[in-house]
């Protein structure tokens, strides 16, 4: 492993771990995690069922037509144990996008960390993206953002303000660095969106013709970020 790796991996860790404080502001020891107890635990597991079932039921059928009754006997629950957890459909929405992104967005934010050469935190991008997004169910929930965002605006801009925009804010930091050390052009700090564009592709080509033509989506994104950081020849 090179250092420039093992400080990639020192960020992300620094990034993930979560610091108690006291009120005087000086750090505070933290303390043993209690396990929950049994009744604690079958809640949370009722809330995991309800949003695994909102997950099929929304891929399947969409926003609009998704019914609390049919989450609800997909889960096993009664319909009125929803509304424990959820106020409605379009919370249970957005509960599953903040449940199945956040992980995902924390790892990009820790990347936007780490102040090594853009060509190393690119693999580690596509890595990224192929094995927690496309190969997961996760790829469903982009999917669905992209199919019925703009029928529901509401939707649009939590998904905005929850994983886009910290996504842009993380990807410029990474962009300016390289842009200061002149791996790539300025004008690409302004336009993060391009890094993102073959994943896009990825996840619609997927959905309507992989069965024609199978994509390669590792390769596809390795030979984007090939093209965009390849070494500049000075002008």
């Amino acid at each position: 492993m090179t250092d420039q790796s093992v400080n990639i991996d020192v960020a992300m860790a620094k990034r993930k771990t979560t610091i108690v404080k006291n009120a005087s502001g000086k750090r505070a020891p933290v303390s043993r995690v209690a396990r929950p107890s049994a009744r604690e635990q079958r809640s949370a597991d009722r809330r995991d069922a309800i949003l695994a079932a909102a997950l099929e039921e929304f891929s399947a059928r969409g926003f609009e037509a998704t019914r609390l009754d049919d989450v609800a006997k997909r889960a096993d629950v009664a319909k009125g144990t929803i509304y424990l957890y959820f106020r409605d459909k379009e919370s249970l929405f957005q509960e599953l996008i903040r449940t199945m992104l956040t992980p995902v967005i924390g790892s990009i934010e820790a990347l936007g960390a780490a102040d090594v050469p853009v060509s190393m935190l690119a693999g580690r991008i596509v890595d990224l993206f192929v094995r927690e997004i496309y190969e997961t169910r996760r790829k469903d929930v982009i999917r669905l953002m992209i199919s019925e965002g703009r029928r529901f605006p509401k939707l649009a801009e939590f998904y905005y303000r929850e994983v886009l925009s910290r996504i842009i804010a993380a990807m410029r930091a990474i962009l300016g660095r390289a842009a200061a050390r002149g791996e790539v052009p300025q004008g690409l700090v302004d336009f993060p969106q391009i890094i993102a564009a073959p994943g896009l592709v990825a996840i619609v080509w997927s959905g309507l013709f992989e069965r024609f033509e199978p994509l390669d989506v590792r390769k596809m994104m390795q030979t984007h970020v090939d093209l965009l950081f390849a070494p500049r020849r000075a002008t």
